[in-house]
């Protein structure tokens, strides 16, 4: 690709606000994929303002790194993603996006149960949880993030 069109770091942080940091952060881990220059600076392609765009909007729906790193793989490296690829990723996200708003109902109505008696001790609520019996089932948050 010619220089003219690529993008430099402090070009692509302009134009995302995100830090230089945080763009050499995402691509360490692989979210962009940047070439070098002859003069062997990192040049970036114009689709990795939407790339990043995407990483920046799937954090604030509570997607993980790796979530994230799993769906840009199925884009298109070299070229700007068409509308039936963010259409692919999108269909491919609405799973992940669905359990977490499960999770997030759960988490929801089993604190407001628990909250509401007055204890606040899921191994001393004798309604909500007798004997601990929860707690036979592992360690952590297991209303909530268990089966």
């Amino acid at each position: 690709m010619p220089d003219t069109k690529a993008l430099t770091i402090g070009d692509l942080a302009g134009r995302t606000g995100l830090s230089v940091s945080a763009i050499r952060f995402y691509e360490e881990k692989g979210l962009v994929e940047p070439f070098r220059s002859s003069g062997g600076q990192r040049r970036f392609l114009r689709s990795d303002i939407r790339r990043l765009s995407f990483v920046l909007i799937a954090q604030q729906l509570g997607l993980s790194i790796g979530e994230i790193q799993r769906q840009l793989a199925n884009l298109p490296h070299g070229r700007t993603p068409t509308q039936a690829d963010w259409t692919r990723i999108s269909k491919a996200m609405r799973g992940v996006i669905e359990a977490r708003i499960a999770e997030l109902e759960r988490t929801r109505d089993r604190l407001d149960g628990c909250i509401g008696c007055g204890c606040l001790s899921l191994k001393k609520c004798a309604l909500y949880n007798p004997e601990d019996r929860v707690g036979l089932k592992g360690p952590g948050p297991q209303l909530v993030l268990g089966d």
